[in-house]
């Protein structure tokens, strides 16, 4: 019987995503997909800032953004009663702004799915340890006290083959049937508003060439839909949202009318329109009651459908992976005991829970449930959310708190503070090494980091004995605006200790009298070890 560390069901952003971390975590994994291969459809599109972050770390950033679009040609959100017709509102959302750069390295950016997605395939089968097998689908799976046995099937013959995996990653979208085997009940709401989406060819920069936006969101009294860049020129995608409000079926969008819908919104009676493809879909709210199974995890869509207002879906579902992918990583090593995957559940959930619910109140802002309700635009927090984008903070036995309490902010959803207390991001702080400027963001994210400065060299021996990476700023990293300590809350002496995943996992703001069993501890309290 074939064996594997890790078995990854689903080959969409979250599981090609979640095989490049476990390579680069030094673990084996085998990915099958039932579908031959990647997405043909755009469906998902913003990539936001600190999903950038991490792709920035794996090495797969630049090639993410040469298959996408670049913030200019995309700046603007549209208000219009047609592409053709009245402009309601233009808004410059804050992840389009230069005051994102305040707060990372890196921007957003706009790469549609299916050009995503090979991007991400083509770094994962590069990597050492990784193995992809596309028309593949797992017909059952059985777990016991030490792995997890699934039977494969080969979707062109119809072969079936048995394999062995000492853990598996569901990430087969919102209709899980990993999910469903283990009777894992979603909780929230289920069918919130049908939507359809279509696939086009038209030349639409006569209306849109001079205010590149991501999203024109057409008011129109037939209809409400939103125009989606794809490619800004001839490639676009058309969202009808509320078809029961406005009297359509998903049976109504033949390639004839929907190419009249696309007309209709566009203002134009006339348009040159090919009609690639029509999806129907319906937006739910749920999330999964719990993400781990004993040695199965859910991750992306498997574990929290939330409507797509506001781009969270994908990004929290790579976001799952990089929380689960290092801890799997630990425990398979032996460096960690099982207790630390408990911990998964316990920051990724709640986080699921409250960008679901943000996305939904986004949707209802904007009045996606029903014809009548809400008006033009939407909240102020949408498209805003630097707070959920940065400032998730954990709370669980994978994080070592130190007493201090959160920034306090107006709006936990639009605003954020960077700080360096136990649970959160690692603030990003530019720093210069032999002139080239790097970001605390590049510090981190290939194992376990510690920051400290020159004063702090009683940290560097225990730190290299425990195996971690070491960085002394203030001495071979400048520290050029003297702001890395502030940033981090410690003192010239102090220390901080960054997880894997960019969130810190331990804060010492000074030097302790015992350096060497301060950081044991607080390595052995991450690492759930007795």
């Amino acid at each position: 019987m074939e064996d594997v560390p890790v078995l990854i069901v689903g080959g969409g952003p979250v599981g090609l995503t979640a095989s490049i971390l476990l390579s680069r975590a030094g673990v084996r994994s085998l990915l099958v997909e039932r579908h031959p291969g990647t997405a043909i459809h755009p469906k998902a599109r913003g990539i936001n800032a600190r999903s950038m972050e991490m792709y920035r770390q794996c090495g797969v950033e630049a090639a993410i953004r040469k298959a996408g679009l670049p913030p200019e040609r995309a700046g603007f959100i549209v208000w219009a009663r047609s592409l053709a017709g009245e402009e309601i509102e233009r808004r410059v959302p804050w992840r389009s702004g230069p005051q994102s750069a305040a707060v990372s390295p890196v921007r957003n950016c706009l790469c549609a799915q299916d050009d995503l997605e090979p991007v991400l395939r083509a770094f994962a089968e590069r990597q050492a340890g990784a193995e992809l097998r596309f028309g593949t689908d797992v017909i059952a799976c059985e777990q016991d006290d030490a792995g997890v046995t699934a039977t494969l099937v080969d979707r062109t013959d119809g072969t079936r083959k048995p394999v062995r995996a000492q853990y598996l990653i569901a990430a087969d979208g919102a209709q899980s049937t990993i999910r469903q085997q283990l009777g894992v009940q979603m909780q929230g709401e289920e069918n919130v508003y049908d939507s359809v989406n279509i696939l086009l060819n038209a030349d639409l920069r006569p209306w849109t060439a001079d205010r590149p936006a991501a999203l024109y969101f057409i008011e129109h009294p037939q209809m409400r839909g939103t125009f989606l860049t794809i490619n800004g020129i001839d490639r676009w995608g058309f969202l009808v949202n509320g078809l029961a409000a406005y009297g359509y079926k998903a049976s109504d969008f033949t390639a004839e009318r929907s190419a009249e819908i696309v007309r209709t919104a566009a203002g134009v009676a006339d348009l040159d329109v090919k009609i690639l493809g029509v999806v129907p879909w319906t937006a739910s709210a749920r999330v999964a009651e719990r993400y781990r199974t004993g040695r199965i995890f859910l991750a992306g869509d498997a574990a929290h459908e939330m409507p797509p207002t506001g781009g969270f879906g994908m990004n929290t579902g790579v976001q799952d992976v990089h929380n689960l992918a290092w801890k799997l990583a630990c425990v398979i090593r032996g460096a960690a005991s099982q207790r630390l995957l408990d911990t998964y559940h316990d920051e990724r959930q709640p986080l699921g829970k409250a960008i679901t619910q943000q996305s939904l109140a986004n949707a209802i802002s904007m009045g996606r449930l029903n014809r009548t309700a809400g008006t033009a635009g939407a909240r102020p927090e949408y498209l805003n959310e630097q707070g959920m984008i940065f400032g998730a903070s954990y709370e669980s036995s994978a994080v070592v708190p130190d007493g201090t309490a959160l920034p306090t902010v107006a709006n936990p959803i639009t605003d954020y503070v960077p700080s360096a207390r136990p649970g959160s991001r690692a603030p990003h702080v530019w720093l210069e090494r032999d002139g080239q400027r790097l970001s605390t963001i590049d510090l981190v994210g290939d194992g376990f980091a510690l920051l400290t400065s020159p004063a702090g060299k009683a940290w560097v021996e225990p730190a290299q004995r425990l195996g971690l990476k070491t960085f002394s700023i203030g001495d071979d990293l400048a520290d050029p605006e003297r702001q890395w300590a502030t940033a981090y809350g410690v003192d010239e002496s102090g220390a901080v200790l960054v997880r894997p995943d960019g969130y810190v996992g331990w804060r010492s703001p000074a030097m302790p009298a015992n350096p060497a069993a301060s950081l044991g501890e607080a390595m052995m309290s991450i690492m759930a070890q007795p």
